[in-house]
Order: structure tokens, then C-alpha cells, then sequence
């Protein structure tokens, strides 16, 4: 099966890297080109435009899978390139990893927590101060087991 999944790979990267040339496309358009001058021939005929409709939905229909395939692999890669940026980064929030497979509400609560540092962030450069700098936050929509970073525990003296 692996056999197969790899011819299909391959295929479908030879394929998109062919269909995105420049000859491809001049190509293309010298092919309507000599389809749109074969109609006064055909007497701009069905079947003259059945040819033409036909190729082009077969072609449209195969490509949507190379594409599809092209754009699963490109996002898996990126999000590969990503992980490890936060990976590697010192003071990043290990639970930004993988968040492509949260579901919406829980993306959504990431989401809050980050508009939060934005609004601090601009009152930060409305006071005169700068915006730089990793401060904790703390989501207001998601209990704090949950947020970005954990709390502090309190002082005995507080």
C-alpha cells in the first residue's frame, strides 16, 4: 500500500510542478486556441463544444486532487516549521504546538488570550512604554488550567 501512496506522490508532485509552468499555461492556450479555430469547420457543432466542455472538467476535476494533495503537504510542512520555532524558542508557550488540531471553542479561547496581549500591548505604546516583552496572560474565557500560561502561585504573606 505504501507502494502505492508513493507512486501517487510522486505523480501528483511531477504533475503539479509541470502544470505550474509557464509552457503549461501556452500550452493550454494554444490548445483553445486551436479549438476555437476548428469551429468554423465543425460548424461550431455539439460535439465541438462537448470536446472542449469535456476536456476541461476531466482536466479541472483530476487537478482539484493535485491541488488538494499539494496543499495537505505544504500545510503539514509549515506547521512542522512552526512547531519548531516554539520549540526552540526559550519562553514559548509549548502549548501553541499543534493548535491546527483544537477544536473551535478551543482555538477560540487562544484566541482571546492573544487579543489580550494585543490591547496591553497598545495601551503599553499609548503610555509612552514599549510593547516588547513576554507577560503572563491569563484567558478570561478559559479557566486558567487552561490559558496560555499558569498563575503564579500566591505568597504565604499575601
Amino acid at each position: 500500500m505504501s507502494d502505492h501512496a508513493s507512486i501517487y506522490t510522486h505523480a501528483a508532485r511531477w504533475i503539479a510542478q509541470l502544470s505550474g509552468r509557464p509552457v503549461t499555461f501556452l500550452l493550454a492556450v494554444g490548445l483553445i486556441v486551436v479549438w476555437l479555430i476548428t469551429g468554423p469547420i465543425f460548424d461550431y457543432s455539439d460535439t465541438w463544444q462537448l470536446v472542449i466542455n469535456t476536456g476541461t472538467t476531466i482536466i479541472t476535476f483530476l487537478m482539484v486532487f493535485l491541488i488538494q494533495n499539494t496543499q495537505n503537504r505544504d500545510t503539514v510542512a509549515m506547521q512542522l516549521k512552526l512547531d519548531e520555532l516554539i520549540r526552540a524558542t526559550k519562553g514559548a508557550h509549548l502549548s501553541l504546538l499543534d493548535l491546527e488540531e483544537l477544536e473551535e471553542k478551543e482555538l477560540a479561547a487562544f484566541v482571546c488570550q492573544y487579543e489580550a496581549l494585543a490591547a496591553m500591548g497598545r495601551e503599553q505604546l499609548q503610555k509612552g512604554r514599549p510593547d516588547t516583552g513576554t507577560p503572563e496572560v491569563v484567558s478570561r474565557t478559559a479557566p486558567p488550567e487552561k490559558s496560555l500560561s499558569r498563575r503564579k502561585p500566591a505568597s504565604a504573606k499575601g
